[in-house]
């Protein structure tokens, strides 16, 4: 070991740079096996098909595999605990959706927290919900819609894909916010209230825009409203419901995350190439057919959007006294 090397390794121990050194250089070798992506949901859906376009993405820039691995059930409770008991070395990552911040208040005694026992990374696709109905329903407007339920209490079926989705919480705030009440039919993902939509079993859907979009124009389902703030891309000539009820706002997301105290040199480095592959015009065209655009964001973006959601929903769930049972 040369002269100038020892004394800079004693410098280093004495102002406490040489502790820091082994996880950037870890960062920089990383990643050095292949990498486990947790899906909450069963494949095929919006959050398992963006999590296979960046895992595909990522493994081609970084040289490793990622390999999906879907993990449904438990409401999505247990590919989340998996992912808060995994090890922070960047070797799992968890593509979370927005069910994950319902799930916070919903769930208030599983035994992790999901806000703050994962760290975001980005936020990979944000889009907004379609208010559906059967077209054999009397309405063509949300406002429409809004009397017809007034006229009819509790005989609407509102279907959901399932307790505590997004979707599902969506239209306990469209009750609030407009003074009806629906049944609620949970199932067992999106795809079946759809089909029962479509069969009339149901009257309601608040549906991803990504699952809507083949029947709205097909015409098999007719779209009232979409749940942003402003007109979506593809929905161009549906109305946001917040003309009828101001104020009114939900959104879909699915992200990548990963166990606390992982690096923040893994982090952003995941970050960056995340980001890339959002800037990418191949992915974005893939994008598309999921309902809307890849977002580019920062860990710290992702984080308030995390936020934002567990307080908004938190309200929503205890005004309508709804529980995980």
């Amino acid at each position: 070991m040369t002269t100038s090397r020892r004394s800079f390794l004693r410098l280093a121990a004495g102002t406490g740079v040489l502790p820091a050194w082994p996880r950037a250089a870890d960062a920089q070798a990383y990643p050095a096996r292949p990498v486990r992506v947790l899906v909450a949901v069963s494949p095929g859906g919006t959050t398992d098909l963006a999590a296979r376009l960046m895992a595909q993405w990522l493994a081609k820039r970084l040289g490793q595999p990622f390999v999906i691995e879907n993990r449904p059930g438990g409401a999505t409770n247990i590919a989340t605990e998996l992912a808060v008991r995994s090890p922070p070395d960047g070797y799992t990552l968890f593509m979370a959706n927005s069910s994950n911040a319902v799930n916070e208040s919903l769930y208030p005694d599983i035994g992790f927290k999901f806000s703050v026992d994962l760290t975001p990374v980005s936020v990979s696709i944000r889009s907004p919900l379609v208010m559906l109905v059967n077209p054999g329903v009397p309405a063509a407007t949300a406002s429409e819609f809004i009397a017809y339920a007034k006229a009819d209490p509790g005989k609407i079926n509102m279907g959901s894909g399932g307790k505590g989705a997004t979707g599902h919480v969506a239209g306990e705030l469209f009750q609030m916010m407009a003074g009806v009440k629906f049944q609620h039919i949970p199932y067992r993902g999106e795809a079946p209230a759809m089909t029962d939509l479509i069969g009339g079993q149901v009257q309601l859907v608040f549906a991803t825009t990504g699952s809507s979009l083949q029947y709205v124009k097909s015409g098999k389902l007719r779209a009232l409203a979409v749940t942003s703030s402003t007109r979506a891309k593809d929905l161009a000539d549906v109305p946001p419901l917040a003309d009828v009820l101001p104020g009114y706002e939900a959104s879909s997301w699915s992200g990548f995350v990963v166990p606390k105290n992982t690096s923040v040199e893994i982090i952003d480095k995941l970050n960056h190439e995340l980001n890339a592959a959002a800037a990418d015009t191949a992915i974005q065209a893939r994008f598309a057919d999921l309902g809307g655009p890849p977002v580019t964001s920062s860990p710290a973006d992702f984080g308030r959007i995390i936020a934002d959601d567990v307080a908004k929903w938190a309200k929503v769930i205890k005004a309508a006294g709804l529980t995980g049972d």
